[in-house]
């Protein structure tokens, strides 16, 4: 059988990502000039679907890094209520991958009306979202053939941490360009990935647990198995499961895990050892760097890499994208294993207009 669409663009990462970032680097620096000058009072992030993924790591990013409130726009304020939102003094940021998302790009056009400072990360050169803001940031990875959306989401990650750089985030560039190598070497764990996905193919209900800058993987590999596989994939941090989701948990209930090292490591530790406790089926998304993690949980998927940074910022803040890349092979290859096709979820379209 040949394989999907979704797996080829998988692996088109690294270079999607080397693309992206070495285009972008002179129109972030502009904008880094700019807002110098006018330091935002506030970022709006307004996003859908795996965008608003993005958007979510980008908040845990922006507000560590660099002390900005954050809000995740909900594009219905503006929309179905009209509400007349202030926007002076901020950033609004406009995520989406065809660019024609009209809701996100609505808040935008408000943004503007406003005289607010507005960016667009876009992988659409032609798309309205690209004439919309002051400033525009294209992520280079090519036309995406699949429906489920896998290398803008990584692209739209490696923006947000130039946005945070723009922002006067300790952002090492050193940091960014070891990121396509990661991704390669995330990769290299495919056969593995396809190995373990047997076990799963008759699930049917899940929970996807991350937290702080990992949280967003969370939402994003919920997404891909409830897009390709149909499974109902609940998404938690994980200081809300042990506040009273976990007690849907039983013996054998599927649960998949965010586990770097750093400062949500305890939290999650404490995590396994409830799920260990309950005789969960727990398999675990971490690196060679948190052996603590490989020694706590029943099955882990393991890069074969140390993400640490050479920076000030939490070493956790360059996983997201490593991470997602097992998550994303994950759900593509359980597809195929269930006998579905992950190119054509039903019901869906690569561009959704809402408004």
């Amino acid at each position: 059988m040949a394989r999907s669409k979704m797996l080829d663009e998988i692996h088109q990462q690294p270079e999607a990502l080397e693309h992206t970032l070495s285009g972008a680097l002179k129109s972030v620096e502009g904008l880094k000039k700019l807002l110098e000058k006018r330091r935002p009072r506030l970022v709006v992030l307004a996003a859908r679907g795996t965008s608003d993924n993005a958007a979510l790591f980008g908040r845990y990013l922006l507000e560590t890094a660099t002390g900005i409130p954050v809000s995740l726009a909900a594009p219905s304020v503006f929309t179905a209520y009209g509400a007349k939102v202030d926007l002076r003094d901020s950033l609004v940021v406009a995520i989406s991958q065809s660019g024609e998302s009209t809701d996100t790009n609505y808040v935008l056009e408000r943004a503007n009306e406003q005289g607010a400072i507005t960016v667009g990360i876009t992988n659409n050169s032609r798309s309205t979202l690209a004439k919309l803001p002051g400033h525009c940031f294209l992520v280079r990875a090519g036309k995406e053939k699949s429906v489920a959306a896998t290398k803008t989401y990584t692209g739209q990650v490696l923006m947000l941490n130039l946005l945070a750089h723009a922002l006067g985030a300790p952002v090492p560039m050193d940091d960014l360009r070891r990121l396509p190598d990661w991704a390669e070497q995330a990769l290299s764990l495919e056969a593995e990935v396809a190995d373990k996905v047997v076990r799963y193919r008759f699930m049917q209900e899940a929970v996807v647990v991350g937290r702080g800058l990992n949280y967003s993987n969370a939402y994003e590999f919920a997404l891909k198995l409830m897009e390709t596989c149909y499974v109902v994939a609940e998404r938690f941090s994980s200081a809300d499961f042990l506040h009273g989701p976990i007690a849907m948990v039983e013996a054998s209930f599927p649960m998949f895990l965010f586990a770097p090292g750093g400062a949500t490591w305890p939290t999650m530790k404490e995590m396994l050892e409830r799920l260990q406790s309950l005789e969960a089926d727990n398999l675990v998304i971490t690196d060679r760097s948190n052996q603590e993690a490989l020694r706590a949980a029943k099955r882990a998927i393991c890069l074969p890499c140390s993400i640490a940074s050479k920076g000030p910022l939490p070493s956790e803040y360059l996983t997201p994208i490593p991470y997602i890349i097992p998550a994303q092979m994950f759900a593509a290859c359980l597809a195929v294993e269930m006998g579905l096709n992950p190119d054509k979820p039903r019901t869906l379209s690569k561009v959704t207009q809402t408004l």
